[in-house]
Order: C-alpha cells, then structure tokens, then sequence
C-alpha cells in the first residue's frame, strides 16, 4: 500500500483523523501496514516497545498473566482503537500481552520514530496528548473496570 493510502487511513481515524494534516503527515512518516494472523501474538508483556498499532479491522485480546494462572483476557480492541502505550514511558517496555483474536489489519508506527517526531515537533507532542491521551485514560477505566469484574466474583 502506498503512502497516501496510509494517509487516507489515518486521516479516516476518529482520533488521528483529528490531529492537523502537518501532523498526519509526520506520523506517515514512521508508518507501514501490519497484518497478524487468528491466534498471533501481536506483543508480549515485557519486550521492547516498538510499534504503536492502529487497529483498521480485527480484534484484539489484552491480556495479563501470572506464573501460577492462564492468561486471563482483560480488554478486546477493535477497529478504531489504537494497541500500544508502553512507547511513551522510558524505558519503553510493553505492559501487556496482545493476541490477534482475528485476523487484524492495522497501520504500525515506529516508536522511536514517533519519540522523535514528538520531540522535533511540539505541536505533533501537544495532539498525542490532547486527543489520544483522553482514549488512553478511557481504555485504562475499562481495564481496571474488567479486573474488579474478574477478581470481585464471588465476593460477599
């Protein structure tokens, strides 16, 4: 796919789609398509974080684990959601397990391109924060949400 189609998605985004053309443009920059298969591990808790993934189309588990439990889904994104966080706090480490539910297509950034373009561009810096901050602390709510569904069953 070329780069104007990678502008045309993220354009199409309700978030990024929000950020001004300047800024659209500086993140096609550090963008390539991604394709994960049913079942594929998208990242794994722990591992350096590289990609930022825009989800376009599939599900996606988050999930957590502990040494003495299975792993325990704890969110599923969508199309429209954005998979990553973990790039923009040193030292740059996933916190969670994904695992591609369906297949998932999706707009990859490059983290330490994206870091540099942040810090090379305020006003790229000040949108991440203005408009993908808010649906960060929305998908945070539904996590810990999710876990005291999980973890509060059973409780009197």
């Amino acid at each position: 796919m070329d780069i104007q189609s990678i502008q045309d998605l993220l354009t199409e985004h309700p978030i990024l789609g929000r950020f001004d053309t300047a800024s659209r443009e500086l993140l096609v920059g550090c963008a390539r398509n991604h394709h994960f298969g049913a079942g594929e591990m998208i990242q794994t808790e722990g591992d350096p974080a590289d990609l930022v993934h825009v989800l376009r189309k599939g599900d996606v588990a988050i999930e957590i684990a502990a040494a003495h439990l299975a792993p325990v889904i704890v969110e599923t994104v969508h199309g429209g959601d954005i998979l990553g966080w973990g790039w923009l706090i040193p030292p740059y480490r996933t916190m969670y397990d994904a695992r591609a539910l369906t297949e998932v297509s999706c707009v990859s950034l490059d983290a330490a391109c994206l870091r540099g373009k942040c810090d090379d561009n305020p006003m790229l810096g000040y949108q991440m924060f203005k408009y993908w901050l808010p649906h960060l602390a929305a998908r945070f709510r539904a996590q810990r949400l999710q876990v005291v569904d999980l973890y509060g069953e059973g409780r009197d």
